[in-house]
């Protein structure tokens, strides 16, 4: 099973990202989505999960939950847009990963037992950060996504 992690589209899908999540079992984003429509488009390649970010305070956006729980596998993701607001310890809720987006920074380590992933951001570029999305294959342990930067520049 493969699955693509998205986050911080902030209303803008890329081709790019669209093309690299093709065939994916599963889309997770992990919150600054933008505009709905960015949602119907990802679900159009896969089913998705999806939190709500700072900046998703329109009123479709209340639909979004601030934090939810992705079952896959049997593997387990809790989700939230922002890490600093982690309210709960996820190795005793033997949570496998957990998936953050808001710093734009890609970023992957482990922490007493579970795997923190940022897959950065997707959507317009942000100062000289990279533009990214994570996909992650589940059927070989030791898990490990793979950050995949969208532009070459």
């Amino acid at each position: 099973m493969r699955i693509g992690i998205i986050s911080d589209t902030h209303g803008l899908l890329r081709p790019e990202a669209e093309a690299a999540l093709q065939g994916v079992s599963l889309i997770i984003h992990a919150g600054d989505v933008g505009a709905p429509e960015i949602l119907a488009r990802l679900k159009k390649i896969a089913p998705v999960f999806a939190v709500r970010g700072n900046v998703d305070t329109a009123v479709w956006a209340q639909e979004l939950p601030m934090t939810t729980v992705v079952e896959a596998d049997g593997v387990s993701f809790y989700v939230l847009h922002n890490l600093l607001e982690l309210d709960l310890l996820p190795g005793a809720a033997q949570f496998d990963f957990v998936i953050s987006g808001h710093t734009h920074v890609p970023e992957q380590s482990r922490r007493d037992g579970v795997i923190y992933l940022n897959p950065g951001s997707a959507g317009p570029r942000r100062f000289h950060l990279p533009v990214t999305l994570a996909l992650l294959e589940l059927e070989h342990k030791p898990w490990e996504a793979r950050i995949l930067r969208l532009l070459d520049s």
